[in-house]
């Protein structure tokens, strides 16, 4: 993504070895920009911004707990808990998506 390569010139961690392609630094997943002397231009992106969320299809839900496991235990555990439907975990991991 573009605004991955959003990384100020001072802060690039360097992703080649000297004198590599701009074509080849892509093609191994890095960002390539040659406008500013003294710097890598071919260097790591930023990482891509993720957030957890509790998924919506309770028939994707992977178990976080045990039968009967209470509300605040599952979220102790970092889990989320949903008491409906039934036949499906109620305490389920987090889902992960990119924003």
């Amino acid at each position: 993504a573009k605004c991955q390569c959003k990384v100020v010139p001072r802060l690039r961690t360097n992703c080649g070895y000297p004198g590599i392609s701009a074509a080849e630094c892509k093609k191994i997943g890095c960002c390539f920009n040659a406008s500013v002397p003294s710097v890598p231009w071919c260097y790591n992106p930023k990482p891509k911004k993720v957030k957890k969320m509790c998924p919506n299809d309770p028939y994707t839900r992977i178990n976080c707990g045990h039968p009967g496991i209470k509300a605040k235990d599952c979220i102790r555990k970092g889990c989320c808990f949903r008491a409906h439907p039934a036949g499906v975990p109620w305490c389920f991991y987090h889902r992960t998506v990119e924003e």
